[in-house]
């Protein structure tokens, strides 16, 4: 690397942290406003104000950091060439016969790396902070209850209901599991005070550790029951591991498949959204299947965004920085333009399936941005 090389990526890295820093500062300057109560109130008994706001708005720079990345590192290439451009470097750079494309180089593989870490984000951090990112600031003394999401598992012909939800504790609060299937001696229904999430240990496979059981009546003297090849409702009468008024329910059907608000579904890891894909207990809308192919490729395709900038940075009419933003923006509109369309399109079922319609906008901008990337290697 040579010492112009170092000059431009530091230059670029620079662009690249102050545009990240402008949009966080905004972000939480206008979010804060509307719950600065809540984070002082919180800060009285916590140590202090910016210890609150670093462990709330913490996992949201992180978010932040994972939708707007590909597009803050396009508008810093345009600021980089332009600041270049202003000075005069690139034009005595340009005069001592190096090509536009090696001086790109050096931005070209750091924005690389910048993906390389926003996939590390997105499937190592952000999955780990989705309950986080889904509480309001009042909630960060005490677990609120949220509504819930009838589901039905299909496999063992349980439909799981409640009252509420506590995300965070993986438990539901007044549970009513409507029996479908052939439970002899259950009436159909079992309801109780709560239901505790549980994963799988060597006593039971993973679901709910009912405690309260109010019915039926007598589920102490009720023998477990399933289906031929595995127990699915778990009671005292013959699991010593149980407690008088408990029973375990057996099932795929987690606490995050319960809740009402499905905004954190879309910050799972690719193995988790894989895994509830191919869980025969729950059906997968053509949504899900969409965002799985989307996450897939998501790393190829926001590299293609920025590579799409690529003419707009170089050229020979020596435009106007702000002219060079403004057909910036209307091609971010046009990238995300196509993909909405296609996973529209996709999960409503109509013209794409979910794994074309996820596909299609690489298919159709992958090329192109191909063809970008080496006609500035000619300039």
């Amino acid at each position: 690397m040579t010492k112009i090389d170092r000059y431009i990526l530091i230059l670029f890295l620079r662009t690249v942290l102050v545009c990240f820093c402008s949009i966080a500062g905004i972000f939480v300057v206008f979010h804060a406003f509307t719950s600065l109560d809540d984070l002082v109130r919180q800060g009285q008994t916590e140590g202090g104000l910016v210890r609150v706001m670093a462990r709330y708005y913490g996992p949201y720079m992180l978010l932040l950091f994972d939708w707007t990345g590909a597009i803050i590192v396009l508008m810093s290439l345009l600021f980089t060439i332009g600041w270049l451009r202003r000075t005069g470097e690139l034009t005595a750079t340009l005069a001592a016969g190096v090509s536009h494309g090696r001086i790109l180089r050096p931005m070209i593989i750091a924005s690389l790396v910048i993906i390389v870490v926003q996939i590390v984000n997105r499937e190592g951090f952000l999955p780990g902070y989705r309950d986080a990112l889904a509480m309001k600031p009042k909630e960060l003394e005490q677990e609120s209850q949220q509504l819930m999401l009838p589901c039905d598992d299909r496999t063992s012909g349980i439909l799981i209901e409640g009252a509420a939800i506590l995300p965070r504790s993986k438990r539901i609060i007044q549970p009513s599991f409507r029996l479908e299937g052939d439970y002899q001696g259950f009436g159909g229904l079992i309801t109780a005070a709560t239901a505790q999430w549980t994963e799988a240990t060597e006593d039971h496979p993973c679901g709910y550790l009912v405690d309260g059981t109010l019915r039926p009546e007598n589920i102490e003297s009720l023998p477990s029951a399933g289906t031929q090849d595995r127990i699915i409702l778990y009671t005292p009468y013959d699991q010593a591991w149980l407690q008088p008024k408990q029973c375990f329910v057996a099932t795929t059907i987690n606490s995050e498949l319960l809740q009402a608000d499905q905004s954190t579904s879309r910050l799972v890891s690719i193995p988790e959204l894989a895994a509830r894909v191919k869980n025969p207990a729950v059906h997968s809308s053509a949504s899900v299947q969409v965002l799985l192919h989307e996450r897939l490729i998501r790393p190829t395709l926001d590299y293609a965004l920025i590579l799409l900038g690529l003419p707009i940075v170089v050229n020979r009419k020596n435009r106007n920085l702000f002219v060079m933003i403004g057909v910036a923006i209307g091609t971010v509109l046009f990238f995300f333009g196509i993909k909405t369309l296609s996973g529209a399109l996709g999960g409503a079922g109509y013209l794409l399936s979910p794994s074309m319609a996820a596909w299609v906008p690489l298919l159709v901008l992958g090329p192109i941005a191909y063809v970008r990337l080496r006609d500035i290697q000619t300039i």
